[in-house]
């Protein structure tokens, strides 16, 4: 899980990505990054942690330019090594710098493919440098006399489409000509277009999620279809193009249900309208399943699951309280690497308010349960507190199967509700009682809001994968490569990128490329 933008303006745009990234932050907090483009010179930093703490005044001074793309990251094919911070970049042709969102699942076949045939070197092991290669040599292969046209670089995206599977939504620049974005054919991964009227003309933005589009200013034109490619040139003339046919557009389901912030559009759905939605849905289930209950308060898990917990109790005419004090300065548990440091982190995270448990029968909504630390440390945490009888509630179905499509699922074995019963799941977490949300019913959580949605990437709930060529060898590799036992592993044949960022001679300087 990723967060990308970019941006062409009629004035510097260093602050702008700043502010952009942080309210992507979300999507990723592993890392952060940003290039800009000034005079045919491509400028960037990036670094290992959150956004504030990698941009300082003395890089923002050296980010000039009135375009640039920028990029949080969270690792889940490749290391988590400051080398693998994104955006990448390749010299050759013209300069290229490359931000994705997603996962590659034919990366090892295409990484081969570049050395043999292409005859390009890939220097980390993230698949984003390989769609970067992929690109750069499409390009390449594109470009007659040294032209380049907007025509050529709809035809390298074309070219990257038959050749990637997976999911991606990325964003692009050449030097000395524009700004590029596109989404895989299925439309997994979220990118969304924002235009700003100015007397200097018109200013754009790509973003992964709309609340950047609203932040900076800009107003919201529409998503980046998927199959289609979108570019902007220095001088703010748009072009768009549908590269090829959409296959199924199948959106990540899991953006409504946790990734997403809940004030962003996504494929033109209110994410918060979405969760209140799966209140609704969730609520009708316990009362069909449960009856009359003994349910004296319902208690949201911040921050996800709070509309859908609003609705549950307006339902069941219950009180809603705010159970737990979220620390703000913890990270999104569900993205932390390794099971120790994410079970250490709920308790920092999360505190109850004693007498809102005490003598009571609670019920804990969450937006899901995943690999089940959460849920197991917040039923006792309530027990402690003093609750008579804790019941549990998810807003989403049990999550059974690895994503391979840019969200860290990676091993069925850490999947709580893999290979387990419903009753072996209750008594996992220590519950009293456990209702889960149906699929269909969070299916119909969505199209409810856009009746053209018919299809969605719901593949950790049940298996089903839309790219077609997801195989049980895969998923073992996967799980060997990116199980927690194996994150503080280095590969055998891991490298690092070119230093193209800082250049330190007793102070840190900002080094172009």
């Amino acid at each position: 899980m990723c967060g990308i933008i970019g941006i062409v303006s009629n004035e510097p745009v260093n602050q702008m990505l700043y502010d952009g990234l942080l309210v992507l932050q979300h999507r990723g907090q592993d890392a952060a990054g940003i290039v800009t483009s000034d005079g045919g010179r491509f400028y960037m930093h990036k670094s290992n942690g959150l956004v504030k703490d990698v941009f300082h005044t003395r890089h923002m001074r050296h980010l000039t330019g009135n375009a640039g793309i920028g990029h949080v990251r969270y690792p889940t094919a490749g290391s988590s090594s400051a080398a693998e911070a994104q955006p990448f970049y390749v010299n050759s042709p013209y300069g290229i710098v490359l931000g994705h969102n997603g996962n590659l699942t034919n990366s090892e076949r295409l990484k081969e493919d570049m050395f043999k045939q292409d005859l390009r070197h890939i220097n980390t092991n993230s698949d984003s440098e390989v769609l970067l290669n992929v690109f750069a040599h499409a390009v390449e292969k594109s470009t007659q006399k040294n032209v380049l046209t907007s025509d050529i670089i709809f035809d390298a995206v074309t070219s990257v489409f038959n050749r990637c599977n997976g999911a991606y939504a990325v964003v692009s620049m050449i030097a000395n000509f524009g700004l590029l974005a596109f989404r895989d054919p299925h439309g997994i991964r979220p990118l969304v277009i924002g235009i700003k009227e100015t007397e200097a003309g018109p200013e754009y933005v790509v973003a992964s999620e709309s609340v950047a589009v609203d932040v900076l200013g800009f107003r919201l034109l529409r998503d980046v279809e998927p199959g289609e490619a979108i570019f902007i040139d220095l001088d703010g003339n748009f072009y768009s193009k549908q590269c090829v046919k959409s296959k199924k557009r199948a959106p990540c389901i899991f953006e409504y249900v946790y990734l997403a912030r809940p004030d962003s559009l996504i494929d033109n759905v209110s994410v918060y309208q979405t969760r209140l939605n799966m209140g609704r849905t969730l609520a009708k289930k316990i009362i069909s399943e449960w009856g009359e209950t003994d349910i004296d308060v319902v208690i949201p898990i911040p921050d996800t699951s709070r509309p859908c917990a609003q609705e549950v109790a307006l339902k069941l005419n219950a009180d809603l309280r705010e159970g737990f004090v979220k620390n703000r300065y913890i990270g999104r548990t569900f993205i932390m690497p390794g099971q120790a440091l994410r079970k250490k982190s709920v308790r920092q995270k999360l505190n109850p308010i004693k007498i809102e448990f005490r003598n009571k029968n609670v019920l804990l909504i969450d937006d899901s349960i995943v690999r089940g630390t959460t849920s197991r440390e917040i039923v006792q945490m309530a027990r402690d507190a003093g609750a008579n009888k804790v019941y549990f509630a998810s807003a989403a179905p049990p999550v059974r199967y690895p994503n391979v499509y840019g969200i860290d699922m990676p091993s069925r074995q850490e999947l709580l509700a893999h290979n387990r019963s419903d009753e072996e799941i209750l008594k996992e977490i220590g519950a009293d009682k456990l209702i889960y949300q149906d699929l269909e019913d969070l299916k119909s959580t969505v199209t409810e809001e856009n009746q053209h949605l018919k299809s969605f990437d719901c593949s950790c709930f049940d298996g089903n994968y839309v790219t077609g060529d997801i195989t049980e060898t895969y998923l073992s590799k996967i799980e060997m490569l990116r199980a927690d036992d194996n994150l503080n592993e280095k590969p055998t044949n891991s490298t690092t990128q070119m230093d193209l960022n800082l250049v330190s001679y007793g102070v840190e300087q900002e080094e172009h490329v």
